[in-house]
């Protein structure tokens, strides 16, 4: 059946899955469905199911299923935001649930946990989850839930999914993946044992820097049915050009990761050997103390063509866009040079065409202030994008310097 990506390639998947041409019109891209309620035949019977675009929109389910796809699960969930998804996520828990998070997160993942989730009895610890041993020991009875991102934001660490999923299911807590940084281009935590995969669409899958948004994929169907009941109740929903527009950049996402990988290595290498810069932190130089954890996660994504990848494969694969590093000199050369560049836009966010820096510890993890988490003051992360790698380096040299 033409539009069907069943079984298909990566980069396929991404452009036809849930996105098979308009039955009405021929439209080849999804159209807009810009409704706030649909017609029905009489009182509940339904247009193929639709009655109200909060509980169920067109545009939205051909992005849930084509994530699904792409992530290799059963069922994808939309919601208006990264945030608004764990939180819905997080739903499931209960007063008294325990949650093991991983002790580097995005900002505002780890404000949710403590200043929000907190306060209705849900407790967490934090946990270095690249160390076995302390990973082992944060468990408690009560724990449900294990919470992590890799690589992490904003230090990059790779964390092994595998061996955190054998563990938290040996404990019969569940694991969440935020996805964000790797996309599955890279890799793929369902594959890997993983309950839950979250994505802020925002970044690396919408691409564009023009839409916010987020996603969950999981397989278990009880599950996907307790999300999807507090997705509709609560109301964190994506409007339908929202999903429109991350559609829209899902189907360039496998060549935008190549070249944001390519990039990011370069511009790692070029960091790594310059006087002003006193530690690199990018999981694909073969030094990075996370490299082979790196390959382990990345051998599971859907950029690389079959079960068993080679390792040229993974390296064409590449190991995405993000790179931090350390200002030698501390914070105030930090600032002076996030302040400097002319190409890298000094802005929140990652994952669009255009490269991006910023100051961690005053701009996007600014709320780990006063927290366990460690924040560098010289500390400064990269969105590495697309454009010509030899002006992006000439960029950073003349900011450097």
């Amino acid at each position: 059946m033409k539009g069907d990506a069943t079984n298909k390639g990566f980069d396929t998947r991404a452009i036809h899955a849930g996105q098979a041409p308009d039955p009405v019109t021929g439209a080849v891209s999804v159209p807009i469905f810009q409704t706030s309620t649909y017609a029905q035949h009489a009182v509940g019977e339904t247009y193929g199911g639709y009655e109200y675009s909060r509980t169920h929109n067109p545009t939205r389910k051909a992005l849930e299923e084509c994530i699904a796809s792409l992530e290799g699960g059963a069922y994808g969930l939309a919601f208006a935001s990264g945030m608004a998804a764990i939180t819905t996520l997080c739903y499931l828990l209960r007063p008294g649930d325990h949650v093991v998070l991983s002790d580097d997160v995005y900002g505002g993942t780890y404000r949710l946990f403590s200043r929000v989730l907190s306060r209705y009895g849900i407790a967490f610890d934090l946990a270095d989850l690249t160390d076995p041993e302390k990973a082992q020991a944060a468990f408690r009875p009560e724990t449900k839930l294990v919470w992590l991102e890799t690589p992490t934001n904003p230090w990059l660490k790779t964390i092994d999914i595998q061996a955190v999923a054998d563990l938290a299911h040996s404990r019969k807590a569940w694991l969440g993946v935020d996805n964000t940084f790797a996309s599955p281009y890279l890799q793929r935590p369902l594959q890997l044992g993983a309950d839950f995969v979250v994505h802020s669409s925002t970044k690396y899958l919408g691409g564009h820097s023009d839409v916010v948004g987020g996603l969950i994929v999981l397989n278990d169907a009880d599950l996907r049915e307790q999300i999807a009941f507090h997705q509709n109740a609560v109301g964190g929903v994506p409007g339908p050009v929202d999903c429109f527009l991350v559609l829209r950049g899902i189907k360039t996402l496998g060549v935008r990761m190549r070249q944001h990988g390519a990039n990011a290595l370069r511009v790692a290498a070029f960091l790594s050997e310059h006087k002003a810069v006193s530690r690199v932190f990018y999981p694909g130089l073969p030094g990075d103390a996370h490299h082979a954890v790196a390959r382990k996660n990345t051998a599971s994504g859907g950029g690389v063509e079959g079960t068993a990848p080679s390792e040229a494969a993974i390296d064409r694969a590449g190991f995405g866009g993000m790179v931090s590093f350390i200002a030698r000199g501390g914070e105030a050369v930090a600032r002076c040079m996030v302040a400097r560049t002319q190409l890298f836009t000094l802005a929140e966010s990652l994952g669009g065409v255009e490269s991006l820096i910023e100051h961690p510890g005053a701009m996007t993890h600014a709320s780990l202030a006063g927290s366990p988490i460690e924040m560098d003051p010289a500390l400064v992360r990269l969105s590495v994008g697309i454009e010509e790698c030899d002006d992006l380096i000439a960029d950073l040299a003349q900011a450097l310097g």
